[in-house]
């Protein structure tokens, strides 16, 4: 029997998960999860299936390292079949447990990114099974990035 197909949306708040609100009509019919840094965004969006995980950066590796379990413990709760994130630091954490997991990964650079990748966006070559930037330019410095077009 196949299993149910349960989309997992990642992204810190801001231009991060304004992002990831534009492609919520992607994942229509599917059950999805949302989660962000920031606990208001779930009524600001009238989100229902929202969980929050902490924020944090690259430059701040106890705090990253943190994440990065509470994201393996959210991703073995929730066993979501597909992970998209828009960025930063929590949603790299999610599809790096998402892709141990099994589940099939998509990371979308965020729009911000016009001159290079983000630092987390740089490191998803390793854990996305799609890495997609929304800038075509990108494409010729970074071997296997894809540009599939715009979120904004």
């Amino acid at each position: 029997m196949a299993r149910k197909q349960k989309m997992m949306a990642v992204a810190s708040e801001g231009g991060h998960f304004v992002q990831l609100m534009r492609l919520r009509p992607a994942f229509e019919g599917m059950e999805t999860v949302y989660v962000s840094t920031n606990p208001g965004l779930a009524s600001a969006f009238e989100l229902n299936n929202f969980r929050v995980l902490p924020d944090a950066n690259m430059d701040k590796k106890a705090k990253l390292l943190w994440v990065l379990i509470r994201a393996f413990f959210l991703v073995l709760k929730e066993r979501p079949t597909h992970v998209v994130s828009t960025g930063a630091a929590p949603g790299f954490a999610v599809l790096a447990c998402a892709r141990l997991l099994g589940a099939k990964t998509i990371w979308i650079d965020s729009i911000a990114n016009a001159d290079e990748l983000s630092a987390a966006g740089a490191k998803a070559k390793y854990v996305a099974h799609h890495w997609l930037t929304q800038w075509e330019h990108l494409t010729k410095e970074y071997p296997g990035l894809e540009y599939k077009g715009r979120v904004i």
